[in-house]
């Protein structure tokens, strides 16, 4: 049994790897819906904070849009990817009850590792498109806090309102 410890910390490593890879995918998951959240909340208030600007402002603030809605695009496209290999596979018990105890360890040590091998495809290419979709989000926000500020500071100024001061006390009519 003292021979069988080394594959069996191999087999334990290789699956705690696929359960990281596995927790790792679906925590990018998650960022990805916050930011497709915050980035569809965020859109309106910008919109509405640019009521009354230039027309200049309003043909620049469609910059940061077209990369919000870019952002999203990618953001919903990592939730379009395919699910991860999760290495040992229920229709493989029946095959190893024959097996030994060492063949077993040594299935699963290759089947994790083909695993990881599949997925690493799936969650560069995830990983990719996230980067992206946050840079995006990044440039479109820093976009339109200059936008938000600009239009603040140069607000068209009103003519003045005229102000006709009446004396009451000099009417007619009032003693």
């Amino acid at each position: 049994m003292d021979d069988l410890k080394h594959l069996e910390f191999l087999a334990v490593n290789s699956k705690e790897i696929i359960e990281k890879q596995v927790d790792s995918y679906r925590q990018q998951h998650s960022y990805a819906g916050t930011i497709i959240g915050l980035t569809v909340l965020f859109i309106p208030f910008f919109l509405s904070g640019l009521d009354g600007s230039s027309q200049v402002i309003q043909f620049i603030s469609i910059i940061p849009i077209a990369f919000f809605i870019g952002a999203i695009l990618l953001m919903l496209s990592i939730f379009r990817t395919k699910p991860l290999d999760q290495a040992f596979r229920v229709e493989k018990y029946q095959e190893l009850i024959s097996k030994t105890y060492s063949e077993i360890l040594l299935h699963e040590i290759k089947a994790n590792a083909q695993s990881y091998s599949k997925n690493i495809i799936i969650t560069n290419k995830g990983n990719k498109k996230y980067t992206q979709g946050v840079r995006l989000t990044t440039i479109a926000i820093m976009i339109s806090i200059v936008l938000l500020v600009a239009n603040k500071l140069i607000t068209i100024e009103k003519a003045p309102t005229k102000v006709q001061v009446v004396n009451v006390s000099k009417m007619p009519g009032n003693n």
